[in-house]
């Protein structure tokens, strides 16, 4: 048997350790400047990164109007309605650890909506699966409350957020986006700058506290989250290792809001770590090959 390369052993500690991470460094970033400004600045350097890795590398371009139209839509769908609606709910209250949690209810719905695409028959796993991870989110959500209390607004733009990176997992689904990654970054990352930055500019004062600390939240997102992570989670999927991967986003929302309690002071009292293992057993549930079946 081939040995298995190094980087496969570690990538699944780095890319999970990057990704959770994610969630705290944003509202570490939210001091220092509002969220369209720094997602404006985030994706300006993203682009300018992976405009120099194109021409390094000479990837293919798409090869119709079609194909550029498609991962523009997932690009603003990620970039600009998840991330821009999942830092807005960050000002309003939303814990890092919260947050993780219901971006992890994504699977559960792409499992539900997909099938109706197809008109394949959705099995009562799917739909237990479902009302499992309902039930744990709103565990955690109460448990919270019970602490801080966010803003209804915040789970509304946080529910909206979520509702763009499902539509955005549907549409590839739907369209069978398969692109390399420098292309397909560069065009979404550029379409999610065209979406943030008409907010930013009517929305935002755009005015930045440029410290050490924020120079360091900027980094992290462009090099850590941005590039690594995504490469990482790319890499492994071409790799067969799509099952670890799968596995790897469970443990998002507990790490999430470990990080979150460590650097924000975030607490999770005992109820809500009840309340996300029975939502991480609704997304196993709902998202198994076999959930299908009756």
């Amino acid at each position: 048997m081939t040995p298995r390369p190094g980087w496969l052993v570690v990538a699944p500690v780095i890319f999970l350790l990057l990704w959770a991470g994610g969630y705290t460094v944003a509202k570490v970033g939210l001091n220092h400047a509002e969220p369209m400004t720094i997602l404006s600045l985030r994706y300006s350097l993203v682009v300018v990164v992976m405009a120099a890795a194109f021409a390094v590398l000479r990837p293919p371009l798409p090869v119709c109007a079609a194909d550029w139209g498609h991962l523009a839509v997932v690009g603003f769908l990620i970039q600009s309605v998840y991330f821009g609606l999942t830092y807005l709910s960050f000002r309003q209250g939303i814990a890092a650890g919260t947050a993780a949690l219901l971006m992890s209810l994504q699977p559960i719905l792409v499992a539900l909506i997909a099938p109706r695409w197809s008109g394949e028959r959705i099995g009562w796993k799917r739909w237990l699966g479902l009302a499992l991870g309902l039930t744990g989110a709103g565990i955690v959500i109460v448990a919270r409350m019970a602490i801080e209390a966010p803003t209804i607004a915040g789970f509304i733009l946080a529910a909206l957020g979520l509702g763009g990176i499902t539509m955005a997992a549907l549409w590839e689904k739907r369209f069978g986006l398969n692109h390399h990654p420098v292309t397909a970054n560069l065009i979404g990352y550029a379409a999610g700058l065209v979406g943030v930055v008409p907010a930013m500019l009517m929305l935002e004062t755009m005015r930045i506290d440029w410290t050490w600390e924020f120079g360091a939240v900027m980094a992290y997102l462009v090099i850590g989250n941005s590039v690594i992570a995504v490469g990482l989670l790319l890499a492994m999927i071409r790799a067969g290792e799509v099952a670890k991967v799968s596995a790897l986003f469970f443990l998002v929302p507990p790490l999430a809001a470990v990080i979150g309690w460590a650097v924000l002071g975030e607490v999770m009292p005992p109820a809500a770590w009840f309340g996300m293992a029975v939502a991480a057993c609704g997304v196993l549930l709902a998202t198994r090959k076999d959930a299908t079946g009756d």
